[in-house]
């Protein structure tokens, strides 16, 4: 074994979906299909929709786009995602939900503490309130069924073509 690992620790397996908790599971999902492209963006809206109603989940989405530009662009590094099909949780992937998760739970100091982790400390506190702010959505996503969103059935996506899962 050599002290230099060319695996970037990011990408490490550190947990199964199972093992997280629902909103968790569906940020990391979420995170997965929306670095994979307008086609699994397109899926990210539709869930939502289903999940939240159209209203509730354009601001859902804006919220959630405006963290994941956030943290791509003050980025320490690059976050390493694993596709969407896996059953595996990259620690970029758990950190990022936990994050979130902390944010959303009003757990503030811990949620500071790991958007360092993320990204630059002067961009730390802005990361934090949209984390809080996006997780509490997503807290509310899980929680829902998809299909429970009123009005879902009938609202399409504000761009991308629709595409159910």
């Amino acid at each position: 074994m050599s002290l230099h690992d060319p695996k970037p620790c990011g990408g490490r397996v550190v947990a199964d979906l199972s093992m997280l908790s629902p909103a968790e599971a569906l940020l990391v999902g979420h995170l997965r299909l929306w670095f994979a492209g307008p086609e699994g963006q397109a899926e990210v809206w539709n869930d939502l929709a289903l999940r939240l109603g159209p209203g509730a989940a354009r601001h859902a989405l804006g919220l959630f786009e405006d963290l994941l530009d956030l943290t791509v662009r003050h980025a320490r590094r690059p976050l390493s995602c694993r596709h969407a099909g896996c059953a595996a949780v990259s620690a970029d992937e758990a950190v990022f939900a936990h994050f979130v998760q902390s944010a959303a739970t009003a757990a503030r100091e811990d949620a500071m503490l790991i958007a360092v982790l993320l990204v630059r400390a002067d961009v730390a506190p802005v990361a934090a309130a949209l984390a809080e702010e996006a997780g509490l959505a997503f807290l509310r996503a899980a929680r829902s069924e998809p299909g429970a969103g009123a009005g879902a059935a009938t609202a399409g996506p504000p761009a991308p073509p629709a595409r159910l899962h």
